[in-house]
């Protein structure tokens, strides 16, 4: 195969950037690509088209095409998987396929395109061997710049407590002229030498320092081995800082889109809170809910009610625990205030117990990338969850190529580096959805835990009112029921 070159041109076949591999003109590389549009036909799924002379192989990119240049010998296949990598690679390294993205990153991404052919010919390398080139990380530069850093330190520090002891002095000769001392002047105007006991002590040797101590850098050099210390800022801080903290998973509001119930004179406050830990490949590692059920009545004409409970829609019935309030009486089934499990041999907590059930699978391609496939289902009918956000780490400087074809909003979070995909409701007749997405990494533990954050409105539990009515006569109260459940700690490891 001969690749002549390597381009990125607009619909029109105007270039945006090209990097030719064979010795070929400007005015000949832009006459190919402005002749490229008008040879494409309509209504097919190819990915090539050829003239007499060449053959053009592309790939559309949003609103540009990126497209190799080869002779008509060349193996198409080879071409095909070649573009592929070119793909990846301006995917990698732009944010987005616009054509302003692709000329701020254009040095690098010609960079990229001469590692990956050369003389027209197609090297061994995949996109995280592309990446490590562009990084041109030297070992040897990183200890210069840690050990500069730490002589600029020193020598803030220095200068600092040259400064101190200068204004010292000078306060001294202030409060010496203010009580009438034996010089008879002031500071400003004043001629008397300062006493010699306030001089400033003179520089010794050659002057000031700059160099760190040869102690600082044997420890700098020994301390070398810890990625922390690559990272850490050794510089001396003027004032505080604030720590650059991600924004929560979590709405900001605690109710975050649940609709407000308007209360009536009887109303009835459920609230949960759900801590659990799911794993990758199926299963439970622990699962903690825990609510409490207020009542709350604003008519004192109704102060003498009594509350019938639901039966229990889902499995969790007899396996809660309830315990009241002292004052209010305790439940028929025995005489103790809580009520347990009666098979002390059943298990807890149990898979079918999740709300929402969340499946990622990575998968790992022949040319450093990874297909991550991630899918949720609700498991729950009684509760619907709203402002659902689910939270996949990303490898270290990756970004990725999402599925057109998903449910909900994706962004990519700058805080954390991960990909948040967020869904506004997932109830009975919105149960489930998918995200599929490419990124460079070959490692499927990095996209691990994922995090989930959500508000649902109802019980988890299957906690609700039947019925409250009159102790004294029995008649029926209108009541309203707020239920919501909160997120504490919601992950797949």
């Amino acid at each position: 195969m001969v690749v002549l070159a390597a381009s990125i041109c607009t619909k029109g076949g105007k270039a945006v950037i090209s990097r030719q591999f064979r010795d070929m003109s400007r005015a000949r590389i832009e006459s190919l690509l402005a002749s490229f549009p008008k040879l494409i036909p309509t209504n097919t799924q190819h990915t090539s088209v050829e003239t007499a002379d060449v053959r053009y192989v592309y790939q559309p990119l949003e609103d540009l095409y990126i497209l190799l240049i080869t002779n008509k010998a060349s193996n198409i296949l080879q071409d095909i998987e070649t573009l592929h990598l070119f793909a990846r690679v301006v995917s990698d390294m732009c944010r987005s396929a616009e054509q302003r993205e692709i000329l701020k990153n254009a040095f690098e991404l010609l960079g990229a395109f001469d590692e990956i052919v050369s003389l027209g010919y197609r090297e061994q390398v995949n996109l995280m061997q592309v990446r490590n080139v562009l990084e041109m990380e030297s070992h040897e530069e990183k200890i210069q710049e840690i050990i500069a850093r730490n002589k600029e330190a020193e020598a803030k520090e220095e200068l600092k407590r040259r400064a101190k002891q200068l204004e010292m002095q000078r306060r001294e000769q202030q409060r010496r002229a203010a009580a009438g001392g034996p010089s008879g002047g002031s500071y400003l105007g004043g001629a008397s030498p300062a006493p010699s006991s306030l001089r400033a002590p003179a520089f010794k040797g050659s002057g000031m320092k700059l160099g760190s101590k040869k102690t600082k850098q044997s420890e700098l050099l020994d301390a070398l081995g810890g990625e922390a210390l690559l990272s850490e800022d050794m510089s001396v801080p003027t004032t505080p800082s604030i720590p650059n903290n991600p924004e929560p998973l979590a709405a900001k509001s605690e109710r975050g889109s649940v609709p407000a119930v308007t209360a009536e004179s009887v109303h009835v406050v459920i609230r949960e809170n759900i801590n659990m830990e799911l794993v990758r490949e199926g299963g439970l590692n622990n699962l903690e809910l825990k609510g409490d059920m207020n009542l709350h009545i604003s008519d004192p004409s109704l102060a003498r009610i009594k509350l019938a409970l639901a039966p229990a829609s889902n499995n969790y019935g007899p396996e809660l625990q309830f315990k009241q309030h002292p004052n209010v009486g305790k439940f028929i089934a025995n005489r103790e205030r809580v009520v347990a499990l009666k098979d002390p041999s059943r298990s807890f907590p149990n898979e079918t117990y999740v709300p929402l059930s969340i499946n990622c699978w990575p998968t790992p391609s022949n040319d450093g990338t990874c297909d991550v496939n991630i899918e949720y289902e609700l498991e729950n009918e009684g509760v619907s969850l709203h402002d659902v956000v689910i939270s996949i780490p990303l490898p270290d400087g990756s970004y990725p190529t999402v599925s057109p074809s998903h449910t909900g909003d994706w962004a990519l979070n700058s805080s954390s580096h991960s990909l948040d995909w967020s869904i506004p409701l997932v109830n009975a007749e919105e149960r489930s959805g998918s995200l599929e997405f490419t990124v460079g990494g070959d490692d499927p533990g990095a996209f691990f835990p994922v995090q989930v954050a959500f508000v649902g409105q109802g019980s988890v539990a299957g906690v609700r009112l039947a019925s409250v009515t009159r102790v004294d006569n029995g008649e029926e109260v209108v009541f309203s029921e707020d239920a919501t459940v909160t997120v504490d700690n919601y992950t797949v490891v």
